[in-house]
């Protein structure tokens, strides 16, 4: 395609391909003589396994194997256990209970695995299944997350009467006390960021195999990780040495967070694979996704706001429940109940903050990380209490924002809780925003929608998130002895648009035409290590890694050309693929140097032959990204239906590698933020533990239609935290819109006289706020 740097509006080199239907996909996978896997799970949310009957079902046509709790016992199979301590609210140890692989005597939530059946084909598996009879008693459900820690709400464990699995403080209490004490104004908010689930267009699945030959595991799977899956496959659940497991991906139809963990069904698969001697597949069903995929979010704040006569922010304090479901089976529990607390402080010199987090047990599926991880909630609750206080002080939104913003100068900046940021304007940001908003033109359109009988609201969100968490990436650049490289990634691809992008930085650094890179990444055997993609981490950390190797290729490629053409290694420059030395006209591009060290007779004694290096990311500092968005809707009074009429975003992600790429992720953020501001809600019966909303006839996504077009501006401030300068953008749109669309509701419905709704904004629920006010 030609030669490319950063900051070039580079069309995807994926695309081609997966549009005309040429992508491979798990499910696109059939190997010789493979088996169909299926799980049986529990349809009900609490109780004991009396008896578990798989007679019938072993003997049903086609079915090779049926697994139960009681084989996995016996067979030894562990479980993922949470690596980081914690601790609960009496300075005990956290309340760990990780989930069985199959439940053996008590089921804990809707979907928790009962059985898993192989068979000849899918259909005899799912038929199986029907033959599987299990008795239970029924035990009182958990499921609300207000009513999970009263005292008269029953415990999803017996040893953990009050259902709190941890619990964890930040901040100074004392200083926020003192600052309480002096505050002219006191604003409080109780805040609901309600349950939901991924829908990734690919739904989970997998296909293993067992090498009896290498006594080796296979596992191709639907992963946002697989080096971190072939750990907890080989230490915790098979306990035997991680170079027996094999684990890789091609094509991954979207994770968001959810394809981070390691389920079940990867090492049952494994498992049965070993047992019968061929490749066993099994694919979620949307209904089943549903029920088993891990869900996110799902959490209660009690927020105060401390505040002067002017409007200046003294203090802030929050007290949040994080509903992390029936298990606390790993680390991804905690993300979300306090892993991006510090994204409270937002972008305002708050002089004092503290937060308390808990995460408690009920009768329902894990939640875990989801697009933001916690930092969309967080830019939610201090955006939801500037706008309590704006209204409160009769102040401008924007306004009341401009004055508590931290300044450029002040940078790096260290908040009041955890985080210290590195660069940023922030008032620039917002500046920016409000002048391509016509925020001040939104009086007018407000008139102007009043007229044609729509309410009409802006909501303004100033937002930052920590990126790039610290754990190693690595990358490995081969040139061939045709002279062409192939780039290796330890990161693992998902619809980001990784190829371009991280071909686009070699380009840049080697000076080499796309067409002359092959990228792979995502596969232990061909990658030494790795972690994933995750956190917006990956362009800061696996572009870091690139930088690293493509400079130890030109340094050795200096000494090739040095000995070549007898001449100093400092005399010689290197630009745009092209080695020269200084005042000669002698050069030789890379592509002939790499010919070259594939010529033992031609290299320097003390150089070895190749021109292949790596680079590992050092694990250093993070990064915060940051922008501003503003939202403006219309609601129908009548049907309470919303409608984005206007979106204007503004974000600083430092140096931008790819301006088309990083448009289309903002907007898919938006997108997905705004769909759970509106519509997406996991909803469960309270008494039963039922899920109803266990199919897309229930459980409402956002389509095209449902927005407008977005306006996307850039404020370019590179972070002197890595070498390309780089900030995680992978995250921001969404940690911005949850707040800018929420915030744009209830400015709407203000002036009615409601005076808040929570998410999601729902036609049903606005309508009945509207009546309710309406008297």
């Amino acid at each position: 395609m030609g030669k490319f740097g950063i900051g070039q509006p580079v069309s995807r080199f994926e695309d081609p391909k997966l549009l005309q239907g040429k992508g491979r996909y798990v499910d696109d996978v059939t190997l010789p003589h493979q088996a169909r896997a299926f799980v049986l799970r529990s349809p009900v949310a609490h109780a004991v396994i009396k008896s578990i009957n798989v007679e019938e079902s072993r003997k049903a046509p086609g079915v090779l194997l049926v697994l139960t709790g009681e084989d996995v016992a016996e067979r030894g199979l562990g479980t993922p256990r949470p690596m980081m301590p914690q601790k609960r609210p009496d300075g005990s140890d956290a309340f760990i209970r990780p989930q069985p692989l199959i439940s053996k005597d008590r089921v804990r939530f809707v979907g928790d695995n009962l059985a898993f059946i192989v068979a000849e084909t899918l259909s005899q598996a799912k038929d199986a299944a029907e033959l599987i009879d299990v008795e239970f008693d029924p035990l009182p459900v958990n499921v609300m997350t207000e009513d999970a820690v009263n005292s008269s709400t029953s415990p999803v464990w017996d040893e953990c009467p009050d259902n709190v699995a941890f619990h964890r403080e930040f901040g100074d209490k004392a200083a926020v006390e003192a600052a309480f004490a002096a505050a002219d104004h006191i604003v409080k908010r109780n805040l609901v960021v309600n349950r939901i689930t991924t829908n990734s267009m690919e739904t989970r699945g997998c296909v293993a195999e067992y090498d009896e030959f290498d006594d080796r595991y296979h596992l191709r799977g639907t992963l946002q990780a697989p080096h971190m899956i072939r750990m907890i496959l080989a230490n915790a659940i098979f306990k035997q040495p991680i170079n027996k497991f094999h684990v890789y991906c091609d094509d991954v139809g979207g994770g968001f967070g959810m394809k981070g963990g390691c389920y079940a069904e990867y090492p049952l698969s494994l498992w049965a694979a070993e047992m019968l001697g061929r490749p066993v597949k099994w694919v979620s069903e949307r209904s089943d996704a549903l029920l088993a995929d891990e869900q996110a979010r799902d959490h209660l704040y009690e927020a105060e706001l401390a505040l002067d006569s002017d409007g200046t922010f003294l203090g802030l304090r929050t007290r949040n429940i994080t509903n992390i479901g029936a298990y606390y089976t790993s680390d991804r529990a905690t993300l979300g109940a306090f892993d991006s607390l510090g994204g409270i402080a937002g972008t305002y010199k708050t002089p004092a903050l503290y937060a308390v987090a808990s995460g408690v047990m009920t009768n329902t599926q894990s939640t875990g990380p989801y697009r933001g991880a916690g930092r969309p909630e967080a830019a939610y609750i201090i955006e939801s209490m500037i706008d309590a206080a704006a209204r409160e002080l009769k102040m401008d939104s924007v306004e009341i924002r401009r004055r508590n913003t931290i300044p450029a100068d002040a940078m790096p900046f260290k908040t009041g809780l955890t985080f210290t940021y590195d660069s940023g304007d922030f008032l620039k940001n917002l500046d920016d925003c409000v002048g391509m908003a016509d925020y001040d033109g939104f009086s007018a359109r407000r008139e102007s929608s009043k007229a044609n009988g729509k309410l009409r609201g802006v909501g303004v969100s100033n937002t930052i998130e920590q990126a790039a968490h610290k754990m190693l990436e690595m990358s490995e650049i081969r040139f061939d002895a045709s002279g062409r490289a192939t780039l290796l990634m330890g990161t693992a691809d998902q619809g980001q648009g990784h190829e371009t992008v991280f071909t686009q930085i070699l380009s840049n650094e080697l000076g080499l035409d796309t067409d002359d890179i092959r990228y792979k990444d995502a596969d232990t055997d061909i990658v030494a290590a790795g972690t994933g993609t995750f956190a917006s981490r990956s362009i800061t950390l696996g572009g870091t890694a690139i930088s690293i190797a493509a400079q130890k290729i030109i340094e050795k490629g200096t000494k090739i050309v040095a000995h070549m053409m007898d001449a100093d290694e400092k005399d010689i420059s290197f630009d745009d693929g092209i080695f020269s030395i200084e005042g000669t006209n002698k050069s030789m591009t890379i592509q002939d140097v790499a010919k070259t060290s594939f010529m033992p007779g031609k290299m320097p004694p003390h150089i070895e032959p190749g021109l292949y290096q790596t680079g590992t990311s050092p694990t250093g500092l993070p990064n915060y990204p940051n922008g501003c968005h503003i939202c403006e809707v219309e609601i129908d009074e009548e049907t309470g239906a919303v409608e984005i009429v206007r979106y204007t975003v503004v974000d600083d992600v430092g140096t931008v590698i790819n301006p088309l790429l990083l448009k289309g992720q903002i907007q898919g953020g938006i997108v997905q933020g705004a769909g759970q501001a509106l519509m997406e809600d996991f909803c469960l019966d309270a008494d039963s533990g039922q899920v109803v909303a266990g199919s897309f006839m229930d459980y409402c996504m956002p389509r095209a239609a449902d927005f407008c077009s977005f306006n996307i501006g850039n404020n370019e401030v590179p972070t002197p935290t890595n070498p390309l300068g780089v900030k995680g953008a992978g995250e921001a749109g969404t940690v911005g819109a949850l707040s800018a669309v929420m915030s744009a509701v209830n400015d709407a419905l203000e002036p009615l006289g409601v005076d808040f709704i929570d998410m999601p904004a729902t036609p049903n629920k606005v309508w009945d706020a509207i009546r309710n006010a309406q008297g």
